[in-house]
């Protein structure tokens, strides 16, 4: 009972440790869609912006291992790679969520600072398509899901006018839509 006790009290105190580190993260936007993934860190102002996709090589005998993302990975890329695109379907943002995960994760090692210890930023996903009425639940969640997948320490689904770096409160963006937290 002491050691579960004594468990418990260490794991309560890292979630603490990581919040109060996760303070200091940045903030990344993030607008998808299938023709265009744009990420903007609003504390650098530095931006990413190229085609979703992701190439695979699936030359090796069961690992698919991934060669890069964006057009520069497609250019590269030999006769064993596949291009895909995970937000490329008719009907909803997403096609592959694995895929989707992938790339954001990938993009966001080219948006973030290089450091030794770098906090988890926050993220806000703006889809730019596929929106008309609004959102379902479930692709809130999937969106949720993929940046925190990704490394998000929290995740807002943001709908509206573009955001931009000059001016820009993430305390003010939350306080307008005091939804963001619901799902």
């Amino acid at each position: 009972v002491l050691l579960i006790t004594s468990t418990i009290r260490s794991y309560r105190l890292f979630i603490m440790l990581k919040q109060w580190i996760n303070q200091f993260g940045t903030t990344i936007y993030i607008q998808i869609g299938s023709s265009k993934i744009r990420l903007v860190n609003f504390n650098t102002k530095s931006v990413f912006e190229d085609e979703p996709i992701l190439v695979i090589d699936k030359s090796k005998m069961g690992a698919a291992s991934t060669i890069g993302i964006g057009r520069a990975a497609l250019s590269t890329a030999s006769a064993d790679c596949e291009a895909v695109n995970p937000f490329l379907h008719p009907r909803v943002l997403f096609a592959d969520f694995a895929a989707g995960e992938k790339l954001l994760k990938l993009a966001l090692q080219l948006i973030l600072p290089r450091r030794l210890f770098n906090p988890a930023p926050f993220i806000i996903i703006h889809p730019m398509e596929k929106t008309e009425g609004g959102l379902t639940i479930i692709e809130n969640r999937a969106l949720r899901e993929l940046a925190i997948g990704a490394g998000a320490s929290d995740v807002m689904i943001y709908q509206g006018q573009n955001l931009v770096p000059e001016g820009f409160s993430l305390e003010q963006l939350k306080l307008a839509h005091p939804e963001w937290r619901k799902i």
